[in-house]
């Protein structure tokens, strides 16, 4: 028996719904299309999907506030918004209210396909042979930055640091490389599941926003920049 990826998609022009709807469908996805948040949350609650494609502008109840009460509500149900807002700031808003990544209007239905793929794939992600295995509780530690990886949870010096889940699978990656410089094509493959191109400014939002929650001030800085390659996490 065929078993099909379900999509929640809102968006309230219904072009682009009925286009994106379409594409989806026969693309092999099993589609949910709503016009607003309000009809969007109701669906969740109804029949929870595997992804969510929210777009940010939107009536009554608009993507990102959709997403923040999602994520309140315990809900890791991966998201990716559309947006027609590309400014840094814009971005960032859409990370803090839980989003796991974004796509900018106008955009290529592949895309789309190419993000949901990766969403979807990093669902349940599983250590590549190289990288470090965890230590005997299932943690991975670098310096006092420690992971676990099956609850999807991390503290640094102790405290607990609230990520998305796209947050939680870059930093994972890089601590599971610890000491080793990852270039930007490679973290592209292993978190997108897709090369962007060098145009790309993903990759930069998203470690910057991780620096934020990771390198606070009075902290050692871990997250690493080597310019024209790529990042690596390490004590100094």
């Amino acid at each position: 028996m065929t078993t099909y990826n379900t999509v929640l998609l809102a968006e309230d022009d219904r072009a682009i719904r009925h286009a994106l709807e379409r594409a989806l469908s026969l693309e092999g996805y099993r589609v949910t299309a709503v016009p607003d948040g309000i009809e969007a949350l109701a669906a969740v609650h109804r029949e929870r999907p595997d992804v969510i494609v929210l777009d940010v502008m939107m009536p009554g109840l608009d993507g990102l506030q959709v997403c923040r009460v999602l994520r309140a509500e315990g809900d890791r149900t991966p998201i990716l918004m559309l947006t027609a807002r590309v400014e840094t700031a814009d971005r960032i808003e859409g990370l803090d209210a839980g989003a796991d990544d974004y796509v900018a209007k106008p955009f290529e239905v592949d895309e789309v396909f190419a993000r949901l793929r990766a969403l979807l794939r990093r669902a349940a992600p599983a250590p590549g042979p190289a990288e470090e295995e965890p230590g005997p509780d299932g943690t991975t530690q670098v310096a006092d930055l420690r992971l676990d990886p099956s609850a999807r949870r991390v503290w640094r010096a102790g405290t607990e640091l609230e990520l998305t889940r796209t947050e939680f699978d870059l930093l994972e990656l890089l601590a599971r490389n610890s000491g080793i410089v990852l270039d930007h094509a490679t973290i592209y493959d292993r978190i997108w599941g897709y090369d962007f191109g060098p145009g790309s400014k993903n990759l930069a939002v998203y470690i910057g926003y991780l620096r934020r929650k990771v390198d606070q001030p009075g902290l050692v800085p871990l997250i690493h920049t080597v310019r024209g390659v790529g990042y690596t996490l390490r004590e100094a």
